[in-house]
């Protein structure tokens, strides 16, 4: 007999970066607007395992908590050897983190878990399989690849969801079977992408003081900004191209106020924290801003052609996107910005803009409405 009660399926997120979380929200989101019969629960991993944070013990500060600090301040040179640091400490604390976990799953007795964290994919999945036998574990990347090893793709018995051929090509040669292997269309990206657009984006920049004759581009680096969105405008300022600027800042209101104060020959409109990112995106005709897999997939998702740099400073996680980018032609990657006002020169060329914008266009990512039904096939197959 079915269950009278509705299936419980707990997504295991963290807030070491946005992009968990917003995946995690998002699809829980989607589930609800398409009236599944679940009761999906979020659940976030750094507060279960609170009392095994060893820098928390230490230094006071949580580990999810610093790497946040450090992206803000773009302390992120030598990142690889931070993760291999990081990745040691989970293996010496694998056996508690275990524990930990299993008495919860004991407690919550969920149907299945779905996991948007990258490193604790062995725990996780152990951990299930220990307490609750049979009950389905599920890893959604929130990156368009894994960085082997450890890191989101472990050899073990498991559903893994991918939002490109080469993660899924990743997952394959780590053993798992096509059978486990789930191809969706891109990123998680929030529901609000997939609403009808602005009837009058000219209309929408002139409210707020932009022009309508002029190429407008839009710069964001996630929810606390970058001191580099300072330099970028100077440069773009310093070099007499004609281009407006939208500027997203985040909850980095010191860099919001520097930006409002700051000379510029064209119009710029300045915008602290908000839910919205979508919508300046559709009054910007280009974006620029750091390689991450959330911001790159969301401009991609409103025909925005990128900007973005790759170097030594770049999240190792983050360098198979700027290669996505060159390879699908969807954008320009730097080595630095100290050379973006020649980036924003040759893509604002009208012929190059369009090119672009056509080929960010041809990829239609659905994955939010997508991975619903790749759950339910799931649970379908556990109940068998």
């Amino acid at each position: 007999m079915d269950r009278l009660c509705p299936r419980k399926i707990e997504f295991v997120f963290f807030d070491a970066g946005g992009g968990h979380r917003a995946a995690a929200t998002a699809l829980q989101m989607a589930i609800h607007g398409q009236n599944r019969p679940w009761d999906v629960q979020l659940v976030n991993l750094q507060e279960l395992l609170d009392k095994l944070d060893v820098l928390k013990k230490y230094a006071g500060i949580r580990i999810q908590d610093f790497y946040n600090t450090m992206l803000r301040n773009g302390w992120t040179l030598g990142s690889p050897h931070l993760m291999r640091v990081l990745q040691g400490l989970i293996r010496v604390y694998h056996r508690p983190t275990l524990r930990v976990l299993e008495a919860y799953w004991r407690e919550t007795q969920p149907d299945m878990v779905v996991s948007f964290v990258p490193h604790f994919n062995r725990a996780l999945c152990e951990s299930l399989a220990q307490a609750l036998p049979g009950r389905p574990f599920l890893t959604v990347l929130t990156d368009l690849a894994d960085y082997p090893p450890h890191f989101w793709v472990e050899r073990q018995l498991q559903y893994l969801v991918c939002g490109t051929p080469h993660a899924a090509q990743q997952a394959n040669l780590m053993g798992h079977t096509c059978d486990r292997i789930f191809r969706v269309s891109g990123m998680i990206l929030h529901p609000r992408f997939y609403e009808p657009r602005i009837e009058d984006p000219v209309a929408e920049r002139e409210r707020l003081g932009l022009r309508q004759d002029l190429p407008t581009g839009l710069v964001l680096f996630g929810g606390h900004g970058s001191g580099a969105m300072l330099e970028i405008g100077e440069r773009i300022e310093q070099s007499g191209i004609d281009v407006q600027m939208l500027y997203v800042c985040g909850k980095n209101e010191r860099l919001a106020e520097a930006l409002r104060a700051g000379r510029s020959r064209h119009p710029r409109f300045v915008e602290g924290f908000t839910n919205r990112v979508d919508y300046y995106m559709q009054l910007a005709d280009f974006f620029i801003g750091k390689p991450g897999p959330g911001s790159v997939s969301e401009a991609i998702a409103m025909d925005l052609p990128v900007i973005v740099e790759c170097n030594a400073w770049t999240l190792p996680q983050e360098r198979y996107n700027a290669k996505w980018i060159v390879e699908n032609e969807l954008g320009i990657v730097l080595p630095n910005f100290r050379h973006v006002e020649g980036a924003v020169s040759t893509l604002i060329e009208p012929a190059t803009l369009a090119r672009y914008r056509s080929n960010a266009a041809k990829l239609q990512n659905h994955s939010v409405f997508e991975i619903p039904d790749v759950i339910d096939r799931i649970l379908a197959t556990a109940k068998a």
